[in-house]
């Protein structure tokens, strides 16, 4: 009896004392995406063993109580990321973070590492075109690819050379991004069109005004990000092939991309395109030497760890591209005659021939990536570039001299970026950099005519500082400033008579070196510095509306064209001079966005003004007659500018519809001389039906209207000439319009296509025509203009594989 009364009184008051557990401890932490430390909502935690889970907030936050001491295994799970377990051993309350690679689809879909470009945390103005839709583009050019932005035109030389223009500005005030790398290819030229691959790209964005401060203080007008499609972390073998046949040039474009990938994070990438186009046509006549040949390669090797990785890119675009041969005319009478005239003076027959003028491009981009995650501060990067730009530019030369170039440059650019971005602070990204340029220019002497652009070395440097601050579910801000100094150095020849006349013997004596008959070599040395910022701030409404707003002022130092142009440009038909007395230009810009939704609305409207201080403007000022034929002179000079507009999207769903609407309204004054600016884009407004039925192996139908206003406002830069009557015998003058814009059109264009499923692979079939009506006309934005009609009815058919 006794010993069971003991056994009683030890189980009731002895063993809890013995086997009482500590249960009041917690663990609590944050799940974090590795890539660029964003919050991951929705994570499962859960305890092994038991039946105990948590989950992640909006902000990734976690949090257990009531926890027993002793050793537990934490496991996180979350769609689309790599399941993570972590074992501890409990003694007392613990803050455990998880950092998570969160594998979406849409990592494809990313324009560029870091938040800066991320448009739904920041005030940059952007507007993006994804893999599908420029994949319908894969026969044309980027220029053309983005002509489908509201406020988005280009500038033209002809039909195959293209110039992106962002509200009313290009050329060397756009930055293009190809694959994180700033584009060096001599772009200052209006018929110099951007060295890039439309078919290597899976996403484009273009940012409109100076937000971009990552890669250069002097994107007034804005900047063009181009991204290839990234390699994802795990085993794959994918890739796409497309091939393009058009009727308007009676050739086409082959495409084919391959990406290998392994989930140790290694991988290879290679794609090429080939293009091929004869003489294109316009309604009524042959274009004659329009045809276009181009070889592109991309190819690609990288190593991707998460924390660290590294990566090596090499792309080629090569290019032969024939000049409307009725734009090079031997004398005064012949210029005026071409101008008025409704038809081009020279027409041949259909020809796959490239003959003199033309172009020969060829670019390269050598680019070597790497970065490290650095804990407890964000991430570090380094990469270095160098690009070397081929040019060759063919006249219409006698004597047996066709094969020789009558412009032949070569440019060379390295470039170091250094960044670290800074993620450690709670709703605060703070990215820092470093940027040095070392560029070497190099104009052929043994072409026999006069160099456009002499030999120079430009070194530059820029540092900059960008920051994004969440305030709350419905405030961010940001904001960023830049430094920029360049130094050109350049050797160049003056006609000792020009020398003198422009006053540069007593304005820059320092430069003189040595006088050599008629003519005296100068050596010019100029440095400049200049600053830029922005500041913006984004509200979402309770109805999920979106207010942008965002304060950028840019500043851009003259390229080596405006300081030192003088001679024809061939591909222009027109003789260009520089002026060493232009300063940098300064610009102001305030640009504001709407974007929202009612049902099924959706609208975006998108007001700005840009003033810009010493705006340095091309324009035309006489006709001078060379052994080489008669040309338009045109001329550099600064003044103050005003360009102001709106860009308007809307768009429409209702059932198996689609409605599309985009237009653009620019205004530029030269405020100076109180008149318009030359080469702003008229208005336009494009309007595109699609009707889409899913069940019919997705099959679309899509017919586009493009409408495109007469230009009122542009200045008159119409001047006389001296021509011989034919039947006096006697010099008269005459009226040289070269101003007057071309009359408004209109354009319809049409879409269809079906995809079927093979296996795992698909096919798509697309048939696209352009200029469906044949439309003739004139766009005011082509350099050519003056010479010839655009392009007419273009059809074409495209087969797309993805495996």
């Amino acid at each position: 009896m006794f010993q069971k009364f003991s056994l009683l009184f030890f189980i009731l008051f002895v063993s809890p004392y013995i086997f009482a557990q500590d249960c009041d401890f917690s663990i609590s932490g944050q799940i974090i995406d590795i890539h660029d430390n964003t919050p991951l909502q929705g994570a499962v935690i859960s305890i092994g063993g038991t039946n105990t889970v948590s989950y992640s907030n909006e902000n990734g936050y976690y949090e257990f109580n009531d926890l027993c001491k002793g050793e537990l295994t934490l496991k996180v799970t979350h769609p689309y990321c790599k399941t993570e377990a972590k074992t501890i051993r409990l003694k007392e309350d613990r803050k455990i973070n998880f950092r998570l690679e969160h594998h979406l689809e849409e990592l494809n879909e990313v324009l560029l590492k870091g938040k800066l470009y991320n448009t739904n945390l920041n005030s940059s103005i952007s507007n993006q075109i994804k893999t599908e839709e420029l994949e319908r583009f894969s026969s044309t050019s980027l220029g053309e690819a983005l002509e489908s932005i509201s406020g988005v035109s280009t500038l033209n030389t002809g039909s195959s050379i293209v110039k992106p223009i962002i509200q009313g500005l290009h050329s060397s005030r756009v930055l293009i991004i190809n694959d994180n790398v700033r584009l060096h290819d001599q772009q200052w030229g209006e018929d110099h069109a951007p060295n890039v691959d439309i078919n290597s790209a899976a996403n484009v964005m273009v940012i409109k005004g100076a937000s971009a401060l990552k890669y250069g203080g002097d994107a007034i007008a804005g900047v063009i990000v181009v991204e290839p499609r990234k390699a994802p972390i795990k085993d794959t073998l994918m890739g796409k092939t497309i091939l393009t046949g058009a009727s308007n040039g009676r050739g086409g474009t082959l495409s084919s991309s391959l990406i290998k990938s392994n989930l140790s994070g290694f991988n290879y990438r290679i794609q090429g395109s080939l293009k091929r186009l004869g003489d294109l046509k316009a309604p009524d006549y042959q274009l004659t030497n329009t045809g276009q040949r181009e070889n592109n390669l991309s190819l690609g090797l990288g190593l991707n760890k998460i924390d660290y990785g590294i990566d090596f890119s090499y792309k080629l675009t090569n290019s032969e591209i024939g000049i409307l041969r009725a734009a090079h005319i031997g004398n005064a009478r012949d210029l005026v005659n071409s101008i008025n005239r409704q038809e081009p003076f020279y027409i041949e027959d259909f020809s796959y021939s490239i003959d003199n003028p033309k172009q020969e491009v060829t670019h390269q981009i050598f680019k070597l990536n790497t970065f490290k995650k650095l804990k407890n501060i964000g991430e570090a990067s380094l990469q270095y570039s160098f690009q070397n730009n081929d040019r060759l530019e063919f006249d219409v030369r006698r004597g047996g001299r066709s094969n020789i170039a009558a412009m032949d440059m070569n440019l060379k650019t390295h470039t170091l970026l250094a960044q670290l971005e800074w993620t450690q602070i709670r709703d605060f990204n703070t990215e820092f950099g470093i940027e040095l340029n070392a560029q070497t220019n190099f104009s052929d002497p043994s072409t026999g005519v006069k160099r456009l652009i002499p030999d120079y070395d430009m070194y530059s440097a820029g540092i900059f500082a960008t920051s994004i601050f969440e305030l709350n579910e419905n405030w961010k801000i940001d904001a960023g400033i830049r430094y920029d100094f360049s130094k050109i150095n350049a050797d160049k020849f003056y006609a000792l008579s020009r020398w003198r006349n422009l006053n540069y013997n007593q304005l820059y004596p320092q430069f003189e070196v040595e006088e050599f008959g008629n003519q005296i070599l100068t050596n010019p040395i100029f440095d400049y510095h200049n600053i830029s910022g922005t500041v913006g701030a984004t509200h979402i409404f309770e109805n999920d509306w979106k207010l942008i707003s965002n304060l950028s002022s840019a500043s851009r130092a003259p390229n080596p064209s405006e300081l030192f142009s003088e001679g024809l440009h061939h591909s222009l038909a027109t003789i260009e001079l520089g002026d060493l007395r232009l300063g940098s230009e300064q610009s102001l810009k305030v640009g504001i966005e709407l974007q929202g939704e009612i049902d099924n609305f959706g609208f975006s409207l998108q007001p700005y003004y840009n003033y810009i201080d010493d705006f340095i403007i091309l324009e035309p000022e006489g006709i001078e007659t060379t052994i080489r034929g008669s040309f338009p002179v045109y001329a550099y000079r600064q003044t103050d500018a005003r360009l102001f507009g709106i860009d308007v999207s809307a768009s429409y769903t209702y059932r198996n519809f689609d409605w599309l609407s985009n237009f653009a309204y620019v205004n530029g004054t030269d405020i100076d001389r109180d008149t318009a600016l030359i080469n702003m884009p008229p208005l336009n407004l494009s309007n595109t039906l699609t009707y889409r039925k899913a069940e019919w192996n997705n099959f679309y139908l899509s017919v586009n209207s493009k409408f495109v206003a007469e230009q009122h406002l542009f200045p008159d830069n119409n001047f006389t000439t001296d021509i011989v009557n034919t039947t006096t015998g006697n010099f008269e003058e005459v009226l040289v319009d070269i101003s007057t814009p071309p009359e408004a059109y209109h354009l319809l264009n049409f879409r269809s296509g079906v995809q079927f499923d093979l296996n795992s692979n698909k096919l798509s079939i697309d048939i696209i025509i352009n200029n469906v009506l044949n439309t003739s006309y004139r766009d005011y934005l082509n350099r050519l203009r003056f010479y010839a009609d655009e392009v007419g009815t273009n059809a074409m058919l495209q087969l797309k594989f993805n495996y």
